[in-house]
């Protein structure tokens, strides 16, 4: 990784000069040729973090479990049923995910090996959901974009129901172009100011990460008028020294299990933290992309 790697923004901004295969041939009669533009429809967009909300959807997959509109199969896991063995036929009695059933039984009796795999398998030695996704419980938990509190699902909006906005600007040299690329390729950013969003509805400052929590409004002491300090940013922080909870602005959701967690984690549903800057022997992660074109794949 280093500052030749592609990025799409860098190279919309005309900051990558590396391999390119061929340029477009230029409709104006002045050019022969011209850079790939967005509007072309070649580059997709920039891959991410799932969402919380989209990783759940994902792995629940509803789609043959209504009529007209009206769920009439809950799941509890990814697939049909209440059982995380397999019930068709062929394949009767199969571990549908790689998971710990008990204290110390990661693979199962000799002989008769539940799920054979002591610590993560090869993503398809399980049956996909029914949108064709491959260990959407079990194998590796795997991150999320939202950051975590207890609270989530009181807080957030109803439409794009989503923890951690924050907003940023790019960063620009004294002439007002656009700063050079980092180390990694990628256009530097910085978060926007009061002043950059001051026109912005609804927006009054960058980082939304501790929204509703431990900043000023949220304190217990915020109508006292004899104290205007501000909070500290940490969830349920009353003073800038007084930390009462490990859940802060660094801690990011993962879900859907492993190869050393119990059933219960398995259940699109559930969910748990780390701090993001830390790592783990059976967690990892997904990319997404924002779809482009209009949900029911219409244009």
């Amino acid at each position: 990784m280093n500052e030749n790697n592609f990025n799409t923004d860098a190279y919309l901004a005309g900051q990558y000069e590396g391999l390119v295969n061929q340029n477009l041939q230029d409709l104006d009669p002045n050019n022969e040729e011209r850079r790939v533009r967005m509007e072309d429809g070649i580059m997709l967009p920039k891959y991410r973090l799932p969402t919380e909300a989209e990783w759940e959807y994902a792995a629940l997959s509803l789609i043959g479990n209504s009529y007209d509109e009206r769920v009439y199969e809950r799941r509890i896991y990814p697939w049909n049923g209440h059982n995380l063995r397999n019930d068709e036929k062929k394949h009767r009695g199969e571990m549908r995910a790689n998971f710990v059933r008990g204290n110390g039984d990661y693979m199962g009796v000799a002989g008769d090996l539940n799920d054979n795999a002591s610590i993560t398998a090869p993503v398809k030695s399980y049956w996909p959901n029914d949108y064709g996704l491959y260990c959407m419980a079990g194998n590796v938990n795997e991150w999320v974009q939202d950051v975590y509190r207890p609270l989530s699902f009181e807080d957030v909006n109803d439409f794009r129901p989503y923890r951690g906005n924050v907003f940023t600007v790019l960063e620009r040299d004294p002439d007002g172009a656009l700063a050079q690329k980092d180390s990694l390729g990628q256009l530097k950013t910085r978060p926007a100011t009061e002043e950059e969003l001051r026109n912005t509805p609804y927006i009054d400052k960058s980082d939304y990460r501790n929204y509703r929590d431990g900043d000023q409004v949220s304190r217990i002491d915020y109508n006292n008028p004899d104290n205007s300090s501000k909070g500290s940013g940490e969830m349920y922080a009353q003073n800038g020294t007084d930390m009462s909870s490990l859940v802060n602005d660094e801690s990011r959701v993962y879900k859907g299990g492993s190869w050393k967690d119990r059933p219960y984690w398995l259940s699109p549903g559930t969910r748990r933290y780390l701090n993001q800057n830390e790592s783990r022997e059976d967690l990892g992660f997904r990319c997404a992309m924002t779809r482009v074109g209009s949900p029911g794949g219409f244009n």
